[in-house]
Formats: structure tokens, sequence, C-alpha cells
């Protein structure tokens, strides 16, 4: 089991790009789709479709990473994704079948 994740969120227009960090991807993400954080800047820019994600053995370090990454450029975000995820398919089917 991880100890923490780093995530991207965007929109059908992949604008903006949003990074989050969490230990439980599963329960985080269908929190951001469903809603279920009042006035959360995902819901507000309808930043449902999860693009990238990154597993940390421990929270620590993926919260260091998801700091670094807030930090870089929209072109650099893109750039991850397109890395992991050339087609920046919505990868909450996946995860949410996944056993994290």
């Amino acid at each position: 089991m991880a100890g923490g994740y780093i995530y991207l969120m965007t929109n059908l227009s992949r604008r903006p790009i949003y990074c989050g960090v969490t230990n439980d991807l599963v329960r985080r993400v269908y929190a951001h789709r469903e809603r279920l954080i009042p006035n959360a800047y995902t819901g507000k820019y309808r930043l449902f479709r999860l693009v990238y994600y990154e597993v940390h053995a421990t929270m620590p370090i993926a919260i260091q990473r998801e700091k670094n990454i807030k930090h870089w450029s929209r072109e650099w975000k893109a750039a991850l994704v397109d890395e992991m995820n050339p087609e920046w398919r919505d990868l909450w089917f996946e995860v949410a079948q996944s056993p994290f």
C-alpha cells in the first residue's frame, strides 16, 4: 500500500490543470467528481477528469512532489500528462477498479 499520491485533474478543454495530494486516491478523486467538497476549485472549473497520478512511498514525499508541481508552468504539467497519458484519457475508471 502506498503512503501518498499526487494527481492531476482537468476538464474536457484541458484548462486548467489542478494538482492535488492524498493518501487515498480513489476516495479523493471520487469526492472531486461528485462535488462533495463545497466551493472546491475543481468543482468551480469542472475539473472531473483524472489525467495523471503518481504513487509515493510516504505522504511527506508526495506532499513535496505536489508542492514542486504546483510551481510548474502549465506547459510542464501538460508534458507530464503527455508522458503517462498521451490521449489525456480519464483514468478514473481504471483507478476506481484498482486495488489501491
